[in-house]
């Protein structure tokens, strides 16, 4: 039998770390038996994956070194690797299981289903719905079906008892079919869910070892089920813990940078970055803490892997990638940073915007250094201003963060007619609007447009660095969080209708 893993990661967002730490261990598993590793885009979330997130999620992970046997951009004998691009194959896996009575068309409507929710909530029950609770009468389903009422098929799942799914790490774990429900597996666009494309992918593309976290070990039953709807084997299934903060709670941009871009754009060497992933969760036999790529993969073996959630810690990070700095020759480090800060595309964007401001070379860096810095170092009395109380301020730095991350196509533009809109929802002047972002993304208000200076860092950096000016100024607790939550819902949607207005105007 050949090995053969697979990382299959969603193009709606930034490459996050957690998907590069996956990615590590199903490659280092691949190659400690000689075999091959997949890369598989999964962009069933039509509406929020784009071609540029996923063009970066290739970028990045090249960057770092994890290289892919077969893929969308290197082809392979299994393809498409888009499973976009294999919708026919999905239809025809459902109509499968539709004659097979394994699974059902489900013509509940939104408001049915949260009724049928409270109604088993105040009963005791489990939410998770089934068959018996979701199937209409013959005569009402005969009816919906002739209206063409949308409808999305579903999986048949036991009601009682317990499903056994084994871990190459744990052991059996025993999980309730009691809280398992009638999972969707073709929605009402006609596209799957992941459930079902996962299955049919991974069986297809012939995957041995299914290598992912933690957090799908509840899905592992419907994954077991359908594996036996269609006769298949199961591959070998091994969940790797989750990635924590350093408080322990689950790895996530609000408290930590997750963008693999970011640690790009911040000056961490590839190696050491790699290096940091692999040593969560797993160690070297001999326990060192710098290692290279080759020489984990020479060393890996899987059971080595501790259950303790490992803590991605920056500062951490940030010694590691210290060691390896240091290990670099003179000559070597003015390349390797001639090569990150200096290469023709980072600098060449910045120098029409600083090119008419300056009269000697000595005035960029005071004008432009700030591309080339991580995280500005900033004093809460920077942000004073006659326009804004602290309360207005974090509110205003807070609502501006949510609209950078609503961002999908990281463009100038974009970021002009969310910022503007907000500026006019908040009832401020564009210039004393701008201001605590020019503090928070430059550090100054003495520079080249801060709108340019964010298409130009990236959303990755931009977003963090806002989180940053947040974070200096006090931070916002949990109840003052939420209430900003509800008042930015409501100033959310008026912004959401104003730019489709202007987007069917153009």
């Amino acid at each position: 039998m050949t090995v053969r893993t697979r990382v299959a990661p969603s193009p709606t967002g930034d490459p996050h770390v957690g998907t590069a730490y996956i990615a590590l261990f199903n490659l280092a598993f691949a190659r400690q038996h000689e075999g091959q590793f997949v890369l598989r885009i999964e962009d069933t979330d039509q509406a929020r994956s784009t071609a540029e997130s996923e063009q970066s999620i290739l970028d990045s992970m090249r960057w770092l070194g994890l290289e892919w046997d077969e893929g969308p951009d290197v082809g392979g004998q299994f393809g498409p690797y888009r499973q976009s691009e294999r919708k026919d194959i999905y239809l025809e896996h459902v109509e499968q299981l539709l004659a097979s009575g394994h699974a059902f068309k489900c013509y509940r409507t939104a408001a049915e289903l949260d009724e049928l929710r409270t109604s088993r909530q105040a009963e005791g029950k489990h939410t998770a719905l089934k068959p018996s609770d979701l199937e209409l009468p013959a005569e009402e389903q005969q009816r919906r079906e002739a209206e063409n009422a949308p409808y999305v098929v579903r999986m048949r799942v036991p009601e009682e008892g317990v499903c056994v799914v084994n871990d190459m790490l744990r052991g059996p774990i025993e999980l309730d079919w009691s809280q398992v429900d009638a999972q969707i597996l073709l929605k009402s666009d006609g596209m799957p869910t992941y459930h079902l494309a996962n299955v049919v992918d991974d069986h297809l593309m012939e995957i041995t070892h299914v290598i992912r976290g933690e957090e799908w070990i509840n899905s592992a039953p419907k994954h077991k089920l359908l594996y036996e709807y269609f006769g298949w084997d199961m591959p070998a299934l091994c969940h790797m813990p989750l990635l924590r903060n350093p408080d322990k709670s689950k790895l996530s941009k609000r408290k930590n940078p997750t963008s693999i871009l970011f640690y790009d754009r911040m000056g961490f060497m590839p190696e050491a970055l790699l290096n940091y992933l692999g040593r969560m969760g797993w160690s070297m036999p001999d326990e060192r803490e710098q290692f290279t790529r080759d020489e984990m993969f020479a060393n890996f073996d899987i059971h080595r892997v501790s259950l303790g959630g490992p803590v991605f810690d920056v500062d951490k990070l940030r010694w590691l990638n210290g060691l390896w700095l240091r290990d670099l020759s003179p000559e070597g480090f003015a390349e390797r940073f001639a090569a990150w800060g200096l290469t023709p595309a980072r600098t060449l964007p910045i120098i029409p915007h600083i090119q008419p401001r300056i009269e000697t070379f000595s005035d960029v860096v005071p004008l432009a250094g700030h591309f080339l810095s991580g995280m500005p170092s900033l004093a809460p009395a920077q942000f004073e201003n006659k326009a804004y109380d602290e309360e207005l301020l974090l509110k205003t730095l807070q609502f501006g963060l949510w609209q950078l991350e609503a961002i999908r196509h990281w463009e100038k533009t974009e970021i002009e007619q969310r910022l503007f809109a907000l500026a006019g929802q908040l009832d401020l002047k564009i210039r004393d609007f701008l201001f605590p972002f020019f503090i928070a993304i430059a550090g100054t208000s003495s520079t080249i447009s801060v709108l340019d200076t964010m298409a130009m860092l990236g959303p990755d950096m931009s977003r963090a660095r806002v989180r940053h000016a947040i974070e200096l100024l006090g931070g916002l607790g949990k109840k003052r969080l939420k209430k900003l939550e509800r008042e930015y819902r409501d100033a959310s949607a008026v912004i959401e209708a104003k730019l489709a207005e202007s987007g069917e105007e153009s």
